[in-house]
């Protein structure tokens, strides 16, 4: 592969494997149907969570991925609970972008309940601005992602676009249902997580709501903080009454 050869035009970074499949599953499925290559970088591995083992989320997430299309995934070695806005943190992040190449970058939206979800999106974000920066030296050469997007499906927020997942709502569903050590019915983390017969209409009805919003049948959300652009006002999408 040359030297400024993209891996995947669309990377997907969350704090743990299975937040990618919650919040943009369906939307890295349709990238795929597109043509587009996607990746995924967990950044934690696991290992603090309350069911299964790092080595045990590991093989769920290689399945998942091969659900959703991505040509690449890995997960780096920052602790589970214990995602922060480092410098150290931040070069991970840089090496593995300027290794992948994306065009655009998925972040979690930056307010939240778990402090590595929110705290990934301020670390995501600053590690995209130091991957263009030539004098930081990682072996590789620089590289920044033209857009990035926050995905919101949990924020109590109104999103800036939605993405048509409607075609792929079963495929995103297995691919979260890969994680069984999270997910299939268990005595440990009983009171703490969905029972697994209740996973599927509430993901379903969240993903109808945002659907709703924009007159297709299931979608997921996405935050750009960036004010969007037309010139062709005839081909802009959704219709307004």
């Amino acid at each position: 592969m040359a030297a400024n050869e993209s891996i995947a035009e669309v990377l997907a970074i969350a704090a743990h494997r299975d937040d990618v499949e919650q919040t943009c599953g369906g939307t890295l499925l349709v990238q795929k149907s597109l043509g587009v290559r996607t990746a995924i970088l967990d950044l934690t591995r696991g290992e603090g969570g309350t069911r299964g083992t790092a080595e045990e989320r590991g093989a769920e997430a290689a399945e998942a991925a091969k659900i959703l299309g991505a040509v690449w995934r890995e997960a780096l070695d920052i602790p589970d609970s214990r995602v922060e806005n480092t410098w150290k943190n931040r070069l991970k992040i840089v090496e593995v972008l300027r290794r992948v190449r994306p065009r655009v970058v998925i972040l979690p939206y930056w307010e939240g309940r778990h402090p590595d979800h929110y705290n990934s999106a301020q670390l995501g974000y600053e590690a995209c601005f130091l991957s263009g920066l030539a004098r930081i030296d990682t072996g590789t050469a620089p590289h920044r992602p033209y857009k990035i997007l926050y995905a919101s499906l949990y924020a109590d927020v109104r999103p800036s676009l939605v993405v048509d997942i409607t075609p792929f709502i079963e495929e995103r569903h297995r691919s979260l249902m890969a994680y069984k050590s999270q997910y299939a019915n268990q005595q440990q983390g009983g009171g703490l997580f969905v029972p697994e017969e209740e996973i599927r209409e509430r993901t379903f009805a969240v993903a109808r709501h945002y659907g709703l919003l924009a007159g297709v049948r299931y979608a997921e959300p996405f935050v750009q903080k960036e004010v969007g652009i037309a010139e062709d006002l005839t081909l802009l999408g959704v219709q307004s009454m």
